[in-house]
């Protein structure tokens, strides 16, 4: 599953990263969006910045995002209205307005392509209107010029929104290409296939890192480290505990005949994200939805089907060209989180918990991070406080996060003794008592055998029949089917066994 924006892209680095001997003064752990836009602006201040990337550039939610730039996010400022009121909403959204406006300048400033378009939180159902209606009031409150709409020119049901005019869209990959070239430029570099294991506290900070070739770890030391890694891959801090992962589905059709213009978001469910994205090909038509927690979804497949089926019955004849997904952590109190790691700490800090707009809230969290590091404040970045008493009106979200984690911790256990069998082509399967656990899969005919143990805090994974992938149902870590880490808090892959061609695929194709 590539995304359209990473089609074409090379899935493995050109070579090993260079690390001998390194020293910088702020090492930046993720090549997304907010990795690379913390690491140009520390660069512009003069500082020297290595980015450690465990796969390639992009290769982790910013390229597998819908691309929308938008301050009208669904039913997010009501929901932080009813947690926070409106001081905190003001100030998320002055946030997200200064790092929506840097964006667009720095697209305009470079070449990078941006499409204007209206957003919209609609109603599929008279049962999707109020908390669309909510959120017309919230984004009022906040001084966002919004307007009610009975109707719009959509094929698709639609019984009234909100309408925000002139946000944008784009593809994010020419972009981060572009922050890769002056970041490169102002002299700082960006190490591909350069996984962090661990960070030691100390003066200065001790990073080990492995290539992705697997040859011996290496040493950065740095002054400052920035875990720009969707979630942190330290423990300390607990923000495994502190957002939760959620994983969601896109597709790309060609359609004939008028494609939508704007940008769109359901305020019900199932949820409905559609957008279109111009290609040298031809203009693509975007359907986002299927969301569910990582690791927790029976068929994830049965949601990429629902969605193709979605928009070839209100566009008559779309045909798929490309499906994918995302990660994306939702935080306890509905804010998001750049700060220090530990409170009072000032040498190792963390972005997290955007909650699917991370085009907008990753900027915010670069300039507040950056800010920090070099001695400066920003008043709206308290709505971004890694550490706050405003995280008090999450406690009982917490909670109920945290029990659910021990009770999907206790099934994973459990559950494999009443399973039997061996897996279907582009299945996998977890079996056995509890001491001798394995997760076999079959995938292009490969049929592999890795342990289930996530080394992240032992949970069992669970097999992504839509992304051919082992996942922890606890924090959402992701692995290959041969146990390749794909993305953590983990920061090793499960323990393979056996591999070879099953029968299940002699002499048949490779998967669609």
């Amino acid at each position: 599953m590539t995304s359209l924006w990473l089609d074409g892209r090379p899935d493995t680095p050109a070579s090993a990263p260079q690390l001998d001997a390194q020293h910088v003064d702020v090492a930046v752990v993720g090549a997304g969006i907010t990795g690379l836009c913390t690491a140009l602006l520390l660069a512009r201040a003069g500082k020297s910045v290595l980015v450690l990337e465990a796969r390639q550039v992009g290769a982790g939610t910013t390229g597998n995002t819908t691309g929308k730039l938008s301050l009208l996010q669904g039913t997010k400022l009501s929901r932080v209205s009813a947690k926070h009121g409106e001081r905190l909403v003001g100030d998320y959204v002055t946030g997200n307005t200064e790092g929506r406006d840097w964006l667009i300048r720095y697209c305009a400033e470079h070449g990078v392509p941006v499409q204007r378009e209206d957003a919209y939180t609609y109603a599929q159902s008279p049962s999707g209107i109020e908390d669309a209606r909510a959120e017309f009031d919230a984004c009022r409150t906040a001084g966002l010029p919004v307007e009610w709409v009975h109707d719009a020119d959509v094929p698709f049901p639609f019984h009234g929104g909100v309408r925000l005019p002139d946000q944008a869209q784009l593809d994010p990959v020419p972009l981060l290409d572009s922050f890769v070239a002056e970041l490169e430029h102002r002299g700082g570099s960006v190490a591909q296939g350069a996984r962090v294991r661990s960070v030691s506290i100390g003066s200065p900070l001790r990073l080990t890192v492995d290539a992705a070739d697997r040859s011996a770890s290496r040493t950065v030391t740095a002054e400052h480290c920035v875990l720009a890694t969707g979630i942190p891959i330290l423990d300390r801090g607990g923000f495994f505990a502190k957002v939760s992962p959620h994983r969601s589905y896109c597709v790309a059709l060609k359609v004939p005949g008028d494609i939508t213009r704007a940008m769109y978001l359901s305020s019900d469910s199932p949820t409905r994200s559609i957008r279109y994205a111009p290609t040298p090909d031809g203009e693509r038509l975007i359907v986002g939805g299927g969301g569910h927690t990582v690791g927790r979804a029976d068929h994830a497949a049965d949601a990429v089907s629902e969605l193709v089926h979605w928009a070839k019955q209100h566009y008559p004849g779309a045909v798929q060209t490309h499906n994918w997904s995302a990660q994306d952590y939702s935080p306890i109190d509905e804010l998001p989180y750049a700060g220090p790691i530990l409170p009072g700490t000032r040498h190792v800090w963390v972005a997290t918990g955007f909650d699917k707009w991370g085009l907008t809230n990753g900027i915010a969290a670069a300039l507040a991070l950056s800010g920090q590091i070099l001695g400066g404040h920003m008043s709206w970045a308290r709505a971004f406080a890694a550490w706050s008493p405003h995280e008090l009106s999450g406690l009982t979200t917490a909670l109920q996060h945290n029990l659910e984690v021990g009770y999907q911790m206790a099934k994973g256990w459990v559950a494999p003794l009443a399973r039997h069998g061996d897996p279907a082509e582009g299945q996998g399967l977890v079996t056995g008592p509890p001491w001798n656990l394995r997760a076999d899969s079959v995938v292009d005919g490969v049929h592999r055998t890795v342990s289930p143990v996530c080394p992240h805090l032992g949970g069992i994974v669970n097999w992504n029949d839509a992304d051919c992938a082992w996942e922890c149902p606890l924090h959402g870590s992701r692995f290959a089917p041969d146990g390749t880490l794909l993305e953590g808090p983990a920061t090793r892959g499960l323990t393979p066994a056996d591999t070879h061609v099953s029968h299940h695929a002699r002499g048949g194709s490779a998967r669609p």
